[in-house]
Parts: C-alpha cells; sequence; structure tokens
C-alpha cells in the first residue's frame, strides 16, 4: 500500500487557496447576493405598485356605469377608475391637445362636473399658433374610463383650465374625467408587463431564499 507523500509548506498554501476559491464559485453559483435580491425585489413591487390603478381597470367590469343625461344625471353613481357612459352638451369651450400623432379635444358636458377627452371631429382641426376652434356643439353619448380629479395628475392643467372657463359645476370640489374609448381589458401590453414584474419579483425571492439556505 502506497503511502501520501508529506506536502510542502507551498504546496499546502496552494491547496488552501484552491479551496478558498472552489467555496467562492460554489457560492456564486447559487445566483445574486441576498442584498441585491431584497433590492430587485423592493424595485419590482415599486414599478408594480405604479401599474396598479391600470391593472385594477383592466381587470374590472365591461358593463358601463350609466350616469344618465343632461338634466338627471346620476351622481351617486360615481366612482373613479370604471368603465362609463353619459349623455351630455357640450360646453361652448374646450382645450386641445396633441397625443401620438393625433389631435384630442377636452370638452366639458354643460351644468355637470364631466369634461370629456375624445378625438377631434372634422372641423375641430386646430393649428398650433392660432386660436382653438369651438368644439363641436350638437349633444353627444360617450363610453370611457372614469377618473376623478385627484386621480388623472397628467390632466390636472387642462382639468383647471376648464374649470376657469366657468361652464362646469364641480362635485363635492372636483371634476371628473371621462376618457372616450378606454374599455376594460383592451391594454393586452399592460397586463404583458404586469405579468413580467411579476415573474421578476418571484424569481428574486426563490434566488433570496436559496442564498439564505447557502449562508
Amino acid at each position: 500500500m502506497s503511502e501520501q507523500l508529506p506536502q510542502s509548506p507551498s504546496e499546502e498554501a496552494r491547496a488552501r487557496r484552491i479551496a478558498e476559491l472552489e467555496f467562492r464559485l460554489a457560492r456564486r453559483r447559487v445566483g445574486v447576493r441576498p442584498m441585491a435580491a431584497v433590492v430587485a425585489i423592493a424595485v419590482g413591487l415599486v414599478l408594480l405598485g405604479m401599474q396598479w390603478k391600470d391593472l385594477s381597470y383592466f381587470l374590472s367590469t365591461s358593463v358601463p356605469l350609466t350616469l344618465g343625461a343632461e338634466g338627471a344625471y346620476r351622481f351617486e353613481a360615481l366612482v373613479s377608475n370604471r368603465y362609463a357612459q353619459v349623455h351630455g352638451v357640450p360646453t361652448v369651450r374646450g382645450a386641445y391637445e396633441r397625443a401620438d400623432g393625433a389631435l384630442y379635444v377636452l370638452v366639458g358636458l354643460r351644468d355637470s362636473p364631466f369634461v370629456v377627452r375624445r378625438p377631434a371631429l372634422p372641423g375641430e382641426q386646430w393649428t398650433d399658433g392660432r386660436p382653438p376652434p369651438q368644439p363641436d356643439q350638437r349633444p353627444f353619448a360617450v363610453r370611457g374610463r372614469l377618473l376623478a380629479q385627484e386621480d388623472a395628475p397628467r390632466y390636472r392643467d387642462a382639468l383647471a383650465l376648464m374649470e376657469r372657463m366657468g361652464e362646469l359645476q364641480p362635485r363635492g370640489g372636483r371634476l371628473w374625467l371621462l376618457i372616450e374609448g378606454e374599455r376594460p381589458g383592451a391594454d393586452r401590453g399592460l397586463l404583458l408587463v404586469c405579468l413580467a414584474l411579476v415573474t421578476f419579483v418571484v424569481l428574486n425571492a426563490m434566488l433570496l431564499v436559496r442564498g439564505l439556505k447557502r449562508r
């Protein structure tokens, strides 16, 4: 039977370095470090929280709230971030905006707290640098996403402008915005983004658990 020869001090030191290197490589194969996983989970949850309002609308019912018509509005039915329908007479003045290469009009419904955002109609074409035209004055019905004023920060300035025009009647100190054409369940891209964020959070949670078990 052969006997193992004793190692020299330099060989022992090299063996220790190799063992340490193998240990470090084994730890790296676990995945991300626990602190990095925690940060990734926190970032994922924050991003998911930013999508929550849109996601809740995506999952809401497609049966519209009926808010009535001029002279018989159903203010008791007002619920923010819901699909709704309403009929009314447009205000004399409105506000215009360009988005995604298209022209949109924000027009109020007289004697109500409602402001409707809809695509510009023929005759409502606005040229930059010139006064905006009067919105089409025919009464109309519209369906879309209903938002309380505080839930529509993007339109804060436009809604404040509409209120100063004096043709609207805020309800409980606020206006209500109805964005024509936005239906629940229509934005598939939003669903994909949320699923990706959930997957990201779950994956990092699994890596965190594995990392803690190996410590």
